[in-house]
């Protein structure tokens, strides 16, 4: 049985401006290894404002957990803080200042992603998520199986059939064509 690759990826950290860069890069070489890389821009964008606001606004510090799924067709990136209060939704609609050098995280993040939202988390913190949809030519898992043509369809050999070789399938040993038996 082939299993799939892991498709979760946890990062813990403290939300300061050097580590964002780092927790970026970790994410997008997540997503080239899923063979997902249409989503990095909007993936490593959407948690560069999340690690932001967390950076900006969470008390009593900067600890937050990092979590990047990968299911069927959706992925699903949370930041997960220690700071009860749920964030401004106002902020998220646009109101305010047009001429704001900041504010805007959640309403980048509405607007690039299929859905997100905030909930409480435990006694005390809190989970803001985004998710995106994969595009269906990500998603497509490479051939199995195939057949092999060659030699074996003229000659000496033409009395056997085809065989289909499986590649890239563990723990399955390799198997010789069986042999023709003369009565």
């Amino acid at each position: 049985m082939i299993s799939e690759p892991s498709r979760y990826c946890t990062v813990e950290l403290q939300a300061l401006p050097s580590r964002i860069g780092q927790v970026r890069r970790i994410i997008s070489a997540h997503l080239r290894h899923w063979q997902v890389d249409a989503l990095i821009d909007h993936a490593t964008l959407g948690v560069t404002e999340l690690l932001t606001n967390v950076h900006l606004h969470a008390q009593p510090d900067k600890t937050c957990t990092v979590e990047v799924e990968l299911l069927l067709d959706r992925l699903t990136v949370s930041v997960r803080d220690n700071d009860p209060r749920l964030p401004d939704l106002c902020e998220a609609r646009g109101d305010g200042d047009e001429f704001a050098t900041s504010g805007r995280g959640l309403a980048i993040i509405q607007a690039m992603s299929e859905s997100w939202g905030a909930r409480p988390h435990g006694d005390s913190g809190k989970v803001v998520w985004f998710t995106l949809q994969a595009p269906a030519s990500c998603l497509a898992p490479p051939p199995r199986e195939r057949a092999v043509y060659g030699a074996t369809t003229t000659g000496p050999f033409t009395d056997r059939p085809l065989e289909t070789i499986r590649f890239g399938v563990p723990d399955e040993p390799l198997r010789a064509p069986a042999v023709a038996q003369s009565a």
